[in-house]
């Protein structure tokens, strides 16, 4: 008798073929069902963002085979919703158009004058904080877009004349009809910034891609900086908020990275060794006086190798000292003094030739720890806090450089040129960095990465090795600028930081005061938190929408994108 090759008869009755019908027709019918139930439950307990307009958004619903498929986010976090409607903000009165709250003048008349002291940060009690939305001026208009914002911006966004008439002759500012137009002038580059930077191009070399980052200190409206970028160097300008009124607003509504800012007694919000270049264009400060402590303060921001640059007085004081309205006697006692505390940290002057003097900082402390020996004062100083920069007192010792083994080692290790510094590893890390600020470095704009005070110091170190700008600043306090300063906002996992040390309510109006209208913001975080913003944001005049992180749909991760809508403070009644 025949068998089957496998062993096994087969079976082949009528009974089995019809029970095995049924079996699938049964699995298929539980699968659809099953299919019909999930995507009723998902569509039903989705949170519901309130949308924004785009022009790639794809819509969310396609039909196919006659079935309604929901391409929304469905693995949801719930949230404690508040029971109560949104809390609706009002608009602040037109009077806070312009409001910094840490850099209020009428607040720093209460503080002393000495080193400056009124002129740095002093921020409002908890009690004193506005709740309300900055209004932007009447007649607002968005910013022209860069290059042709360095040069113009419309007179109504920042209503005032005074410097063009204070600096007129100095070609800072000039007011044409609706227009402020800005010539690129200074006060000792009235040619013009492009060509007081050729004078500094023929003396030391700012092409070759050495030179990325660079500090103005007492900037006026940010000239220097403003022409600097199309030589892909990125500066930092500050300047006070004090009698020159809105220098540092002029900077900012230009696209110009700049904040408010002093050297007073407190240490300036960069790490250490993170410019290549420092500037002082007459920028007032008494690099003379207080046993050379702002000098000293510029040696620790400045990267081994790195330049410094005077002008103004005293430099050039023979032919100026009658226009400065000052004695020879004076003017050559203060550079000598100069000159004397300039050594002082080991710098060498490079050249001095017309209105310009520069100085190079060494590339290590060999050398600076024997000369010692030499120089009582200042010393070195034993800690290793160099980075520590929010609310930290500035020192009068030389902040050391980190140690090497032969004199023509760079400390901290030597940085690529400009462009492939920004990709290469960082001499702080041992492995590569990505971030947004990368992702946008081939994008004709710049990015400020704020990076949190209580962070660890080298993070911010590692930004500006790789050629980028950054600040230390505490997101419970307000940020050392105007409002309307940026474009675009991106906050990683802040609230999460911070919703234990203060009120998000207050970190969403700061964000609401410095962005300008039609502004981004894109905050990550998780799905709890954001319903929370969401629901704040409702209050605030801004679109907003939840959507998956770009990992996918089940990262508990989610991130809001919202948009500052347009809206103006209204003219003051006449009586």
């Amino acid at each position: 008798m025949a068998k089957e090759q496998d062993g096994s008869p087969k079976l082949r009755h009528p009974e089995f073929q019809r029970m095995r019908v049924t079996l699938t027709i049964g699995v298929i019918g539980l699968c659809v069902t099953s299919y019909i139930l999930g995507a009723w439950q998902g569509t039903s307990n989705s949170i519901k963002p309130s949308f924004i307009s785009t022009k790639t958004r794809c819509d969310n619903l396609v039909r196919s085979s006659g079935t309604l498929l929901d391409f929304q986010a469905h693995h949801q976090v719930s949230f404690n919703e508040p029971a109560l409607a949104p809390e609706k903000f009002p608009s602040c009165q037109l009077k806070y158009s312009e409001y910094t709250p840490c850099q209020d003048p009428r607040r720093a008349r209460k503080f002393p004058k000495n080193m400056m002291q009124y002129r740095e940060r002093h921020c409002p009690k908890k009690e004193d904080m506005l709740r309300c939305l900055v209004p932007a001026p009447p007649g607002y208009k968005n910013p022209f877009e860069w290059p042709k914002s360095r040069d113009y911006a419309w007179y109504n966004n920042i209503p005032h004349r005074e410097l063009s008439i204070e600096k007129a002759v100095q070609n800072w500012i000039q007011v044409e009809g609706d227009l402020l137009r800005f010539p690129g002038g200074g006060t000792m580059f009235p040619h013009g910034a492009d060509a007081y930077i050729d004078n500094i191009n023929a003396l030391i070399p700012l092409n070759d891609g050495n030179i990325r980052t660079a500090l103005d200190t007492g900037c006026g409206v940010a000239s220097w900086g403003a022409y600097l970028m199309k030589r892909n160097i990125i500066t930092m300008s500050f300047a006070p908020r004090d009698s020159h009124e809105a220098q540092v607003q002029f900077a900012l509504e230009r696209g110009v990275p700049s904040m408010i800012g002093v050297m007073g007694t407190e240490r300036i919000p960069y790490p250490a060794r993170a410019f290549d270049m420092a500037h002082c264009s007459r920028c007032l400060i008494p690099w003379n006086k207080f046993d050379g402590i702002y000098l000293i303060e510029v040696d620790r921001v400045l990267r081994p190798g790195g330049y410094w640059i005077l002008s103004g007085p005293p430099i050039h004081w023979k032919r100026h000292f009658k226009g400065w309205e000052r004695t020879e006697e004076d003017l050559k006692q203060e550079q000598d003094e100069i000159e004397d505390l300039a050594k002082r940290p080991c710098w060498k002057k490079v050249v001095e030739k017309g209105d310009l003097a520069i100085w190079q900082k060494p590339i290590n402390h060999i050398e600076c720890v024997d000369s010692r020996k030499v120089y009582d004062a200042p010393q070195i100083c034993n800690g290793n806090d160099v980075d520590s920069a929010w609310y930290k007192k500035m020192e009068t010792c030389i902040s050391p450089l980190p140690d090497v083994k032969s004199e023509d080692e760079v400390a901290g290790g030597a940085l690529e040129q400009w462009p492939k510094r920004a990709s290469a590893v960082p001499p702080r890390i041992t492995q590569g960095m990505g971030g947004l600020a990368a992702a946008l470095m081939k994008y004709p704009l710049w990015v400020m990465n704020v990076v949190p005070s209580g962070s660890p110091y080298d993070t911010l170190g590692v930004i500006y090795e790789r050629g980028f700008i950054g600040m230390y600043q505490d997101w419970c306090e307000a940020f050392s600028t105007y409002p309307r300063t940026y474009d675009l906002i991106h906050a990683d996992n802040i609230f999460s930081s911070y919703q234990d040390r203060c009120d998000i309510t207050y970190i969403l109006l700061e964000m609401d005061r410095i962005l300008r209208p039609e502004g981004t913001v894109i905050i990550r975080d998780t799905v709890e938190v954001l319903g929370k913003v969401q629901a704040i944001t409702e209050g605030m005049r801004w679109k907003s929408q939840i959507m998956d992180h770009e990992s996918g749909p089940f990262n508990p991760e989610k991130i809001l994108v919202a948009v500052k809508t347009n809206w103006t403070g209204k003219p003051a009644q006449k009586q």
